[in-house]
């Protein structure tokens, strides 16, 4: 599942759209953000899918092999460890996955080239060869194979980086997110759980679509006003020379600090400087930390830094 600040760079990403296409209202803001969060759920769907289709893709060189005029002994008897991997096959058979694979439309049709390519990067593994050559089989060692593959193929592929920036230049950004959330459902396997293992929502539950929606609609209903703060701390500083992205981060900071109770001032403090030096310049973080911090104490002044439950915690 997607984390806060997942949903944050999102209503950022959003809200500098916003500025640009400035004629663009919020009900269709709205909608091309819900657009781009699920766009990382598709991503990692196809993340997943990748895996049966390596499966099949090697199980039917294997019936060629046997299919040969003349097979040889290895031909007649390949090594089956990898097409009979369990963790593999929980993938494939899996109830949850096939139906949101179905819902969404993933699919490699057209594409059994990369899978073909894929593959080939596998097999270099040092860890595939290990494995390949180790008589002994357990669930564990199916699972570390899955894992090692994602971690040493799967990120660092640039054939894979294209493909998914081909199909979708959004999922750039994605990528790593979707990949991390693969990873953690897959360290979750259970042998046990056979074609039920748990596949993770895109959301922890109905708090985090309301928080990234409601986020970024009061960012943009609050503009003027939260200009207007971060303006009047600007001392020896001209507004039009911001960073438009420094600003938008301001103002959403501001944003959780007056209309989120819940989420602590300095949990969200912390989050915007994160952001900062991810999305913006090195001094960044500093500037905004310094920014916030003076708008901190007017809102305060004012009676509109209103925090409540676990907002109170560090306040």
């Amino acid at each position: 599942m997607v984390n806060r600040r997942y949903l944050r760079t999102k209503v950022m990403q959003a809200l500098f759209a916003h500025k640009v296409n400035e004629t663009e209202d919020i009900v269709e803001g709205r909608k091309k953000l819900t657009e781009s969060v699920q766009n990382c759920y598709i991503l990692f769907l196809y993340f997943f899918s990748i895996f049966p289709e390596l499966r099949r893709y090697r199980l039917n060189k294997l019936e060629e092999l046997k299919a040969k005029i003349n097979p040889t002994a290895a031909d007649l008897n390949p090594n089956t460890k990898f097409v009979d991997n369990i963790v593999i096959n929980q993938i494939e058979d899996s109830i949850t996955l096939n139906r949101e694979w179905k819902n969404n439309k993933v699919n490699w049709t057209n594409h059994n080239d990369v899978i073909v390519q894929i593959f080939q990067e596998v097999q270099k593994l040092e860890e595939f060869q290990r494995y390949m050559n180790n008589a002994e089989r357990s669930y564990e060692e199916d699972k570390q194979l899955v894992l090692d593959v994602i971690e040493k193929v799967f990120v660092e592929s640039t054939l894979i980086h294209w493909f998914f920036e081909e199909k979708n230049v959004h999922w750039f950004d994605d990528y790593n997110d979707a990949l991390l959330i693969m990873y953690r459902n897959i360290q979750s396997f259970k042998e046990s759980q056979g074609k039920a293992v748990n596949i993770s929502p895109l959301f922890k539950n109905d708090d985090d679509v309301d928080f990234y929606l409601d986020l970024y609609t009061k960012t943009v209903i609050n503009d003027s006003y939260y200009a207007s703060l971060i303006n009047d701390k600007l001392k020896n500083w001209e507004a039009e020379r911001l960073l438009n992205v420094d600003v938008i981060l301001m103002k959403m900071a501001i944003c959780e600090l007056t209309q989120f109770p819940t989420i602590p001032v300095k949990v969200i403090i912390n989050e915007y400087i994160e952001l900062a030096k991810t999305y913006s310049s090195a001094k960044s973080g500093y500037f905004i930390n310094g920014i916030l911090d003076k708008v901190i104490v007017q809102l305060r002044e004012n009676g509109e830094l209103n925090k409540m439950g676990r907002g109170l915690l560090d306040k």
